[in-house]
């Protein structure tokens, strides 16, 4: 079995698919802690610079079947756009160090060969990578997973051949919610709203582990 990379994944959600099928699974956060493997998951506590050299490792070995990433949005996307002149005034890099997380992610994909992602939600990211080349909200895979019924425009910037999967929706749960923009602050609020929802990371994998298989 071929190998999975997610960077700036705390939850492994998107992974999790490809793991369950027998997979391995990178999955590079600094908020894991420190570097741990369970079973075929290997956590690395780490920016996505500091991994480069496993993430290198992998690359050569020419069996990586994904790679997605999820850099950080607060400093990028709109809904956070009232602060960005307080952010800015703090540190004028702030936005640069942002897009370079992003670059590291794209960059990690079109290295692999394999199909990729770059994740953000509506964002300045555009600014830098152009339009997006799919959009998805949660409740268009709520087929797949019932509980994902909420709103969240989501960007993708894919490449490597990445496979967008059709939506399955499920017609009979009624109007999505708005839980993401409701959420309460809190430390728990970032990770919160940026947990990748399961019936699109499932959806993803049906699309695309025939590539891999």
């Amino acid at each position: 079995m071929s190998v999975v990379i997610s960077l700036c994944d705390l939850t492994g959600n998107m992974a999790q698919p490809w793991a369950d099928a027998g997979h391995d699974v990178i999955l590079v956060d600094p908020q894991h802690g420190m570097d741990n493997t369970d079973g075929r998951i290997t956590r690395l506590a780490r920016t996505v610079l500091e991994a480069m050299p496993e993430l290198s490792e992998v690359i050569r070995s020419g069996e990586v079947a994904a790679v997605f990433g999820f850099p950080p949005c607060t400093d990028m996307a709109v809904s956070g756009a009232r602060w960005f002149e307080s952010k800015r005034l703090a540190d004028p890099a702030f936005f640069g160090k942002a897009i370079d997380v992003a670059e590291q992610c794209r960059t990690v994909g079109m290295l692999s060969g394999a199909p990729w992602f770059v994740e953000n939600p509506v964002s300045t990211l555009a600014q830098v990578f152009g339009k997006p080349t799919h959009w998805f909200h949660p409740w268009h895979y709520t087929a797949l997973e019932p509980s994902d019924n909420y709103t969240k425009r989501t960007n993708l910037w894919a490449g490597g051949g990445f496979i967008m999967p059709a939506r399955q929706i499920d017609t009979t749960l009624g109007e999505p919610d708005n839980r993401i923009h409701m959420a309460a602050p809190g430390p728990e609020r970032a990770n919160f709203r940026s947990a990748t929802p399961m019936g699109f990371a499932r959806a993803v994998f049906d699309a695309n582990s025939r590539v891999h298989p």
